[in-house]
C-alpha cells in the first residue's frame, strides 16, 4: 500500500521544483517519470504544474520570475516536512538558530507554508496542510520516496532537527550518516560532506523512485538532463544516481529493492 492520506508531523510529505526554464522542466519529468501534470493557474499567466501519478498528486513545479533570477535565484528541488502549527514551529526553529528565509504565508486553500535554514545551511519548507496534504503516493515508481540532506556538519545539523521536531538518529557503521527516525518510521538521511565534495554547500535532496535505474538514466541523457552522479549501490537499499534536469535543478532517481509500505493512515 502505497497511497498516503495523512502525514504525521515531521514527515516529509511534498517536494516542489523552482526551475528557471519550467517549460523545459516540465517536459523532462513527464518523460522520465511519466508523469502527467495538472496546470493550475497562479496569475500574470504562469502556472504551478502539479505532477500527477495514477491519479494522484505526486510533485510539483513553478517558473522562478525573472526578478529572482537576476538576485541570483538558480533552480532547486524543495523538501517540505509537515507541521501540525507552521507559524509556533518557524518561531521554535529561530530560537533553535535557523534563518527563517520566508516567514508563514498561506498557499490559496491548499495550506500554509514556511522555508528556513538550518543553522548548517540547509533550507526546508515546513507545510501545515488544508486541502492539499502533499503526495498522494511515496516508494513506487513515480513517487518520492527519500530526502536526505548533506552538510558538512553532522553533529549539528542532528541536534537541531532533533531538537525542532523530535527526530532520532542511527548511525551507519564506519560511515558520516545518519537515518532519520519520526515517530518510529524511517524519514530520511542525514550524510556528511568531506574534503572529496569540493566546495559545496549543505543541501537537501529528494529521491524518486523508478522501475529500472538503468532505463531512467538513459531517459536523463536523452531528455537533455545531466547524470551528476552515476549508477551507485546503497547496500540492501537500492540503485540510485544523483541527476540535474535541463535547467540544471538537482535530484536523486533510485531503483528500490524491496519499497516500503506506507501504513500510518
Amino acid at each position: 500500500m502505497f497511497k498516503v492520506i495523512k502525514y504525521p508531523q515531521g514527515t516529509f510529505s511534498w517536494a516542489d521544483c523552482s526551475s528557471t526554464n519550467a517549460a523545459e522542466a516540465k517536459k523532462f519529468y513527464a518523460n522520465l517519470m511519466g508523469w502527467n501534470s495538472n496546470d493550475l493557474p497562479m496569475g500574470d499567466g504562469q502556472f504551478y504544474y502539479m505532477f500527477q501519478n495514477d491519479g494522484e498528486s505526486v510533485a510539483g513545479l513553478g517558473q522562478i520570475q525573472p526578478a529572482m533570477q537576476e538576485q541570483g535565484m538558480s533552480s532547486r528541488w524543495n523538501n517540505y516536512i509537515t507541521v501540525d502549527d507552521v507559524d509556533a514551529m518557524t518561531a521554535k526553529a529561530k530560537e533553535l538558530g535557523a534563518t527563517v528565509l520566508e516567514e508563514p504565508f498561506d498557499v490559496f486553500d491548499s495550506g500554509r507554508m514556511s522555508v528556513v535554514q538550518d543553522p548548517t545551511g540547509g533550507a526546508i519548507a515546513m507545510w501545515q496542510a488544508n486541502n492539499h496534504i502533499g503526495s498522494g503516493l511515496v516508494n513506487t515508481p513515480g513517487a518520492m520516496t527519500w530526502n536526505e540532506l548533506m552538510t558538512s556538519d553532522t553533529t549539528k545539523a542532528c541536534k537541531f532537527y532533533e531538537e525542532l521536531f523530535g527526530w532520532t538518529f542511527q548511525k551507519m557503521e564506519n560511515m558520516d550518516y545518519y537515518l532519520i527516525t519520526n515517530n518510529g518510521r524511517m524519514n530520511g538521511g542525514i550524510m556528511g560532506l568531506n574534503e572529496a565534495w569540493g566546495n559545496v554547500s549543505s543541501e537537501w535532496i529528494v529521491y524518486f523512485s523508478v522501475a529500472n535505474i538503468e532505463d531512467a538514466v538513459e531517459k536523463v541523457k536523452a531528455n537533455g538532463g545531466k547524470v551528476v552522479n552515476g549508477i551507485s549501490d546503497a547496500e540492501g537499499i537500492g540503485r540510485f544516481a544523483i541527476i540535474s534536469d535541463p535547467a540544471d535543478a538537482h535530484c536523486a532517481i533510485i531503483q528500490l529493492l524491496q519499497p516500503q509500505s506506507w501504513d500510518l493512515n
